[in-house]
């Protein structure tokens, strides 16, 4: 009986026991859910008992949460540095991707320079009278011009020496008189030869002068015309000014062929006789232009430098197709010894940021990733890499900028894992 007894107490205790265990893991009551609520592949795990699994706690039997920001973390860490632009943005925006492949690549040595008037394709109209300057019409630089076209004329009237021309013709009149006498007499010995060649060269050079003078003469005075056909280079003096004979007035040039002067450090010099051609950069439009396009060659490179410089001029010869400001100071890229097997890309490729360059390499059709490269020589066009870049990389050539505000752009925005 008393062994009854005992059972039956033994039995109360274990059954008050389980109540408070399931009080303190679901009071319903109270809505104390302790337990951490997983929602995966739609099922929802809150605590419940599965097959004698009682998942009540954090880090109790399953944790379905670590496994399944450990996987979205490594598929979200294997898409950080792509970038996505779709194929259609990048064909609006002009993007376009080339295969790096190893290339013949020419040393350069990176200078400055100017841009010149080649010889003989200039030319100075001059003043043939003194006098005062008036324009005929309107004469501005850059104009176009034939040979003889009426630029300024210079008139002598009111000056104190009176108008050249008719005191030219009033010489050659008195002049011819002379002549003629002395010519009838020296026949019949009346005046000696020596005073009759006198007379001759007179009337040659009164001549000579007087038909100079009248070839471009007017009622207003002295025209003055261009010597050359070409474009108005510059103006030398203004309206109203007093010129005296020989003087400058108006520069014309054919501006057909160019002389390209280069000033090389003297360091330098040991590989001048390897330069065969340039490239040069122009400051008003940043083109770069090469001179094998354009039927250039090499004249010339100094064997001595400036008395007051430090540098050995190159001299080039090409031809101008009518962009080329003569006169105008250029960055130059004379081109020198070639070397083999050399990754370049166009400097389009390139973008820069705190100094450092970087280019974009294309993952698949709308993927890209921004790497960044060391540079090497520099011929204006393109561009040595040392470093970044491997043969068979597809490079973003045309477009880079564009790539680079999509990487930037939240409209724009990498790969996304929702889960």
């Amino acid at each position: 009986m008393k062994k009854i007894f005992l059972m039956g107490i033994l039995g109360l205790f274990a059954l008050g026991s389980c109540t408070n265990k399931n009080a303190q893991g679901h009071d319903h009551e109270g809505h104390d859910h302790s337990i951490v609520t997983h929602n995966h592949d739609g099922h929802d795990h809150k605590g419940h008992n599965h097959d004698g699994h009682n998942h009540e706690a954090k880090g109790a039997g399953h944790s379905h949460e670590g496994e399944c920001n450990g996987d979205h973390n490594e598929a979200a860490n294997a898409h950080s540095d792509e970038i996505i632009l779709p194929k259609a943005k990048a064909d609006a925006a002009g993007v376009k991707v080339s295969i790096v492949e190893p290339a013949p690549f020419r040393q350069v040595i990176k200078t400055s320079g100017q841009v010149l008037a080649a010889q003989g394709d200039e030319s100075v109209a001059v003043a043939t009278v003194a006098g005062v300057v008036s324009f005929r019409g309107k004469v501005t630089e850059g104009m176009s011009v034939g040979s003889g076209t009426p630029l300024l004329t210079i008139s002598s009237h009111n000056i104190t020496d009176g108008d050249p021309v008719q005191r030219a013709r009033i010489a050659y009149e008195v002049s011819k008189k002379e002549y003629e006498r002395m010519k009838a007499l020296v026949a019949n010995k009346i005046v000696s030869d020596k005073d009759f060649a006198q007379a001759e060269q007179n009337y040659e050079n009164a001549r000579i002068s007087y038909e100079a003078l009248a070839k471009n003469h007017s009622a207003i005075g002295q025209n003055i015309t261009a010597p050359i056909a070409g474009y108005v280079k510059s103006i030398l003096v203004k309206e109203g000014d007093y010129v005296t004979i020989g003087q400058p007035l108006v520069s014309v040039t054919q501006n057909r062929r160019l002389f390209l002067r280069a000033e090389v450090s003297e360091k330098y010099y040991p590989y001048l006789h390897t330069i065969s051609s340039a490239n040069f950069q122009t400051p008003y439009n940043n083109k770069v232009y090469e001179l094998g396009a354009l039927n250039g060659r090499l004249l010339s490179f100094g064997k001595t430098s400036g008395d007051n410089s430090f540098y050995v001029p190159v001299t080039f010869e090409f031809d101008n197709k009518g962009d080329v400001i003569s006169g105008s100071f250029v960055e130059v890229y004379l081109l020198s010894s070639q070397l083999d097997n050399v990754l370049s890309l166009p400097r389009t490729a390139l973008t820069e940021e705190q100094g450092v360059f970087f280019v974009y390499l294309q993952l698949d059709e709308e993927g890209y990733k921004k790497q960044e490269v060391t540079l090497g020589a520099d011929n204006g066009k393109s561009v040595q890499i040392l470093t970044g870049i491997k043969a068979g990389d597809r490079v973003v050539t045309e477009g880079a900028y564009q790539i680079r505000l999509a990487s930037a752009s939240n409209a724009i925005p990498a790969h996304s894992h929702e889960h």
